[in-house]
């Protein structure tokens, strides 16, 4: 899973390099900066989510007060 991520990155930051070069040379490099960007918020930020938390108990890692028990606060 690790190559995968890491590979994904690569093709990623290889796109919007090449559309920054294609804009910077009078071409229309829009294209190649949008899929990258694409590729970021729908393949590789949900791999990259899975593949830190798979193992984890999630409820470890939430705020719930109805887990905990309330503090009587009368006397305050």
């Amino acid at each position: 899973m690790k190559k995968i991520i890491f590979l994904l990155l690569l093709i990623i930051i290889g796109l919007i390099s090449f559309g920054y070069f294609q804009k910077n040379n009078g071409l229309n490099g829009d294209k190649w900066i949008g899929i990258g960007v694409l590729l970021i918020a729908f393949a590789l930020m949900p791999l990259f989510i899975y593949h830190r938390y798979k193992n984890k108990n999630v409820k470890d890692y939430l705020m719930s007060n109805f887990t905990q028990e309330k503090e009587n606060t009368d006397n305050q």
